[in-house]
């Protein structure tokens, strides 16, 4: 069996990669990580509880991929660049194979992002993975929730929808093909952060955020900030392949209340428009104008004659009642 620190040493510890901001790793009682010149630090933390965030027995490769993209996310939707993350981890047993598979899957998407794990705690208990993530950007250059105005343009990257279908068809709620199935679950089981369109948002989005738990919820919660309303046309909403097969009524609900896609949310000037098209050409990912700011207060929905459709807001929320 192995102990907590031949656990450490054997899946988690790895020279820092040459250039990076990473001084001193895991190891030390803190690590030391430098900051860009002239950048501030941005940080999150996301937690994923078994039975709560992922299926129990869920792929642990999938898992150690999903883990720190959400967290990537977090970044993306500051228009920050990645520098190094902590993982705090709690197992109920140090199982080699599963711990081989979990790291590959981390390490391959922190290599990707050219960023370094530097340090945590680990700990056996239940299944928690929780990562604090650090990104720096320029103070001035930073995208917030704030600054959305009336008349901007909403966008959207990649497409919605799905991770909640593949969800719902795990669970039992629906049926769906083997082949329906597979494109679904790559949404839900390894999202793709989207930081590469970040950096190119800096100094064109006016606000931005990651939908993580559902577009109008997480829409909501930049008007909120931005003391502004919006007007949403849901058939310009950009459906995943899967939901595209899946009747229209499904098709409103999950794009705009599905979780676990992890794509951005961003307004824009209207005189951005051209800049925003280019911005997602360089970070590779299309993106789709769904809707547009305004003055009033509100979320609204609308067909694409422009009028109002019924659907309610209900994004996830951990301590909602059922």
């Amino acid at each position: 069996m192995l102990s907590e620190f031949e656990l450490i040493s054997r899946f988690f510890t790895r020279a820092p990669r040459s250039g990076g901001a990473l001084r001193l790793g895991v190891g030390d009682d803190c690590a030391l990580l430098a900051a860009p010149a002239a950048e501030i630090l941005a940080v999150s933390t996301d937690m994923l509880v078994e039975g709560r965030h992922f299926f129990a027995g869920a792929e642990p490769e999938a898992l150690g991929h999903k883990a720190l993209a959400v967290n990537l996310s977090d970044l993306a939707a500051m228009g920050a660049r990645p520098l190094g993350f902590s993982l705090a981890l709690a197992l109920p047993a140090a199982n080699e194979d599963w711990l081989e598979k979990f790291s590959r899957g981390l390490f391959a998407l922190a290599d990707l992002h050219q960023m370094d794990l530097i340090g945590g705690d680990t700990t056996r208990g239940p299944l928690n993975l929780c990562i604090t993530i650090f990104g720096s950007v320029p103070e001035s250059a930073a995208l917030r929730r704030t600054g959305a105005k009336a008349g901007d343009e909403i966008w959207v990257s990649g497409t919605l929808g799905d991770a909640r279908l593949a969800l719902e068809a795990l669970q039992g709620k629906l049926t769906l093909t083997a082949y329906q199935l597979s494109i679904a679950a790559q949404r839900l089981h390894r999202p793709t952060p989207r930081i590469a369109l970040g950096l190119a948002l800096r100094g064109i989005a006016s606000a931005a955020i990651d939908v993580s738990d559902g577009l109008l919820g997480d829409l909501g919660h930049v008007l909120d900030a931005s003391g502004t309303g919006a007007v949403i046309q849901a058939d310009a909403l950009p459906l995943g392949a899967a939901l595209r097969t899946q009747s229209k009524t499904m098709q409103n609900e999950f794009a705009l209340n599905g979780g676990d896609d992890y794509e951005l949310c961003f307004t824009a000037p209207v005189h951005q428009h051209a800049a925003v098209l280019a911005a997602g050409l360089t970070a590779d990912v299309a993106l789709t104008c769904i809707g547009h700011i305004r003055a009033e207060a509100g979320l609204h929905i609308t067909d694409a004659s422009g009028q109002p459709l019924a659907i309610s807001s209900h994004s996830f929320d951990h301590f909602a009642r059922p």
